[in-house]
């Protein structure tokens, strides 16, 4: 059954980051791990977004008149976050980097996934979309994770992060409507396989493509995975942050409107009308 809350308001927000102007290598207060870490994920978002939205399209035949607006909101706000990550990721490639290797990687492990029943591919989108979920809240949450970051790139990072807390139900809810005749059992045992496979993969090729971004900047060895530990589990530690979160998806009656966190978009609004 869905938690999502009545009163919610999807709201796409038509804005636009660092147009006409540099980005500096290490657009993150100079530190060349954690820019990394921020870059490697922007780089999986615009055919990573295209493609929850494809997944979720597939099942919104039938949905309730609610449901189906969420979704019309929900493809509003993630073609707008594409736009801005495109933008983004040239502004990467324009301070130096060549990102085609993560790029392959994304095509690899979307063509694998398109290449099992489109269940299967919303299974996936619901899994990534908590770990997006997640990952804003706690970069709302303590605004240090961006206070040393250039100001129109923490600007879309925390655009992009209110909207996802915003959106964060609606291709659960499609998941619970596309699988409303099934038994919960069979409906929990999917979902955590796919997102046991979705954490390793996740994990391994953020890592990888940090690591990359890195060894462009001739930082290698371990001085690249020590500097890339520190910066995910330790300080700002924004991965141990997440954890007790991302183990709630494993539990019965979980709904990511579960914790309701509307008042960190608020306060994020209020940030970036000052800024």
């Amino acid at each position: 059954m869905s938690h999502t809350p009545a009163d919610l308001s999807i709201t796409p927000r038509d804005r636009r980051f660092g147009r006409g102007s540099a980005q500096d290598r290490h657009w993150l207060g100079g530190d060349p791990y954690q820019t990394a870490i921020y870059n490697a994920l922007s780089v999986t978002f615009p055919k990573g977004e295209a493609f929850f939205v494809e997944s979720v399209r597939a099942f919104r035949d039938g949905t309730p008149p609610r449901l189906a607006g969420e979704i019309a909101a929900f493809v509003k706000q993630e073609v707008m976050h594409t736009r801005e990550h495109v933008a983004f990721n040239r502004r990467v490639t324009d301070a130096g980097y060549d990102v085609s290797g993560l790029e392959r990687t994304v095509d690899t492990r979307l063509a694998v996934i398109r290449a099992h029943p489109p269940i299967a591919s919303l299974a996936a989108t619901i899994a990534l979309e908590h770990y997006t979920a997640i990952l804003a809240h706690a970069l709302l949450a303590d605004p240090a994770h961006l206070d040393r970051a250039e100001p129109e790139t923490a600007a879309l990072w925390r655009w992009h992060a209110i909207e996802e807390i915003e959106h964060k139900g609606v291709a659960y809810d499609t998941w619970l409507h596309a699988t409303k005749g099934w038994t919960r059992w069979r409906r929990w045992s999917l979902k955590a396989r796919i997102m046991l496979l979705v954490t390793k993969n996740f994990m391994i090729d953020r890592t990888r493509g940090a690591m990359d971004l890195l060894a462009q900047d001739g930082i290698t060895g371990r001085r690249a995975g020590w500097g890339l530990f520190h910066a995910a589990f330790i300080a700002p530690g924004m991965v141990r942050r997440v954890g007790g979160a991302w183990m709630s998806y494993f539990m019965p009656h979980f709904h990511p409107w579960n914790e309701d966190d509307r008042a960190l978009i608020v306060q994020a609004e209020h940030r970036l009308a000052l800024a």
